[in-house]
């Protein structure tokens, strides 16, 4: 039998837009969200802060069928518009991931594909509204780089700056991450959790189980595409970890989850 696992769904935009051949992974049509998280109402699925998942995969709670995370990347100023309401009816938590050098700015990366329009992200204002709102707000670097891809001085800052520019923004502390393109590596995470995250996110395909490192966490992306079959076939069907999330299982030590943990719980 398939031990249980938790199916961390990633979105970015949620809108209206026109139909699109590329870049599907970065949107999602809003009447079809409404619908898909009327299908995880509908059908019992637990959609669980990510504090409260990272409790269930240390062992600390049992994992409840068809658990479930939302997280939305980026910070798109329309999530408050067409996601936040429709959360907000069905009672569900989410997490948002925040540039901390483009708050309040246009998502300029986008006028890299001619025609593409170029959303507004969130200010500092609208995250605090959000948090108000019970969204947790998580880190998505200072400059939305590709954290695989730099060096190691330029690693450290994209991540201890976002943090504490963020703290400040929002008066609390700020525990999660998410890598940028889902770009990381191992010098990544270790460097992720030197500057106190408690978790980060991919795009390594697969639900999230005990056996990942909770700065390692797989997630299913949502796509402009994806009709109820589609995601109720993510959700129920699609479990296998892909050959990537297998490798990275296999590369992190078991002590290095105990060590997130511990700090987790406040022992040194």
């Amino acid at each position: 039998m398939t031990p249980p696992g938790i199916s961390i769904l990633m979105y970015h935009q949620v809108g209206e837009f026109a139909p699109m051949k590329a870049h599907r992974a970065n949107y999602c049509d809003h009447r079809r969200f409404a619908a898909q998280m009327a299908l995880l109402d509908r059908f019992g699925y637990r959609v669980l802060p990510l504090d409260g998942a990272l409790a269930c995969l240390r062992g600390e709670r049992p994992i409840p069928p068809k658990a479930v995370v939302l997280t939305f990347d980026d910070a798109y100023d329309n999530f408050a518009d067409y996601a936040l309401p429709v959360l907000q009816r069905h009672g569900f938590s989410a997490t948002l991931y925040a540039i901390s050098n483009w708050l309040g700015r246009r998502a300029e990366w986008f006028g890299k594909d001619p025609g593409r329009p170029i959303p507004s992200l969130m200010s500092g204002a609208r995250l605090r509204e959000m948090r108000a709102a019970g969204i947790t707000i998580g880190s998505h670097s200072v400059n939305h780089v590709k954290l695989g891809e730099v060096d190691a001085a330029t690693k450290r800052r994209e991540l201890r700056d976002s943090k504490a520019a963020l703290e400040d923004a929002l008066g609390e502390a700020v525990e999660h991450l998410c890598y940028p393109f889902g770009s990381f590596d191992a010098e990544t995470v270790g460097l992720a959790a030197e500057a106190g995250y408690l978790s980060a996110t991919t795009c390594l395909r697969g639900p999230a189980s005990p056996a990942d490192h909770p700065l390692i966490l797989p997630r299913k992306a949502i796509s402009y595409g994806d009709d109820l079959l589609g995601v109720w076939w993510k959700l129920a069907v699609k479990n296998a970890p892909k050959p990537a999330l297998v490798e990275w299982r296999r590369f992190v030590p078991n002590d290095a989850k105990a060590d997130i943990h511990h700090k987790k719980q406040g022992i040194t």
